[in-house]
């Protein structure tokens, strides 16, 4: 019997199933050539997956793709997360008296992860945005607002550990002009973001600190950027100041 690793077993099952949540349904040829792997190890792996529900294949094009049951997980994991609980009605205020959509997102190593998102009724343009969708740091203003309560090692630590990509024309790609920016968020306590991370979108955004007193929350209110003036801007300032004001008071008093 062949000796297996199970380490290296485990790491393969793990690629299949994030191949197939970033590509979709996918056929067994493409997803062997996509990983690197001989079709016969892919087949094992998506049969013991299908036996546990993991995974489907279509009866008619063959083609395998990720069951329901992640999302089963996700919405277990999120709800034994009592930020979201605790935020929830903020982030409904936010989004009725700024009439934009606000989300909540969790630091998540050298991304932010959205955990929570609350649209608006007011506005018929909507954001493309998900919970569960990671976002980098470096681009971001949630990224921006939780790194200026940190220390300039963990800043220059983040930055060093991130794929530094031009995503769009505004993206920062330069570490001083970056640190410029982390400065600005430390003396006005709150970070933007102008069209960084998504051409056309701008957003405010506030840490939060979790119940160890740590910023590894924040809060954003995104809209388009004919929404988003620098007018516009000064005015959602105060109401998400003190929405995280009252947040971290209900949190642990900070």
């Amino acid at each position: 019997m062949e000796n297996k690793n199970p380490i290296q077993v485990s790491e393969r099952i793990f690629h299949v199933i994030e191949c197939l949540a970033a590509s979709g349904p996918m056929g067994l040829q493409d997803l062997s050539s996509e990983l690197g792997l001989n079709k016969s190890t892919v087949h094992r792996i998506l049969n013991s997956l299908i036996c546990m529900d993991y995974v489907r294949q279509d009866n008619e094009t063959l083609k395998y793709s990720l069951s329901f049951k992640f999302c089963r997980i996700s919405t277990q994991i999120l709800s034994q997360n009592n930020m979201i609980d605790l935020a929830r009605p903020y982030l409904k205020q936010l989004a009725e008296y700024s009439g934009e959509t606000v989300h909540l997102v969790q630091m998540d190593g050298i991304n932010a992860v959205y955990i929570d998102k609350v649209e608006s009724a007011h506005n018929t343009v909507r954001l493309v945005s998900m919970v569960g969708k990671s976002i980098p740091l470096y681009c971001s203003g949630v990224g921006k607002a939780m790194l200026a309560e940190m220390s300039d090692g963990k800043i220059e630590s983040v930055w060093e550990q991130s794929e530094i990509h031009r995503l769009t024309d505004y993206t920062i790609t330069d570490y001083d002009q970056f640190y410029r920016l982390i400065e600005e968020t430390r003396k006005d306590g709150y970070a933007l973001d102008n069209e960084e991370n998504e051409l056309g979108v701008r957003c405010i955004a506030v840490s939060l600190k979790s119940f160890s007193g740590k910023p590894h929350y924040a809060i954003s209110i995104s809209a388009p950027k004919d929404r988003m003036s620098d007018e516009r801007i000064g005015e959602l300032k105060d109401l998400i100041l003190t929405a995280k004001q009252k947040i971290e008071k209900e949190v642990g008093g900070y």
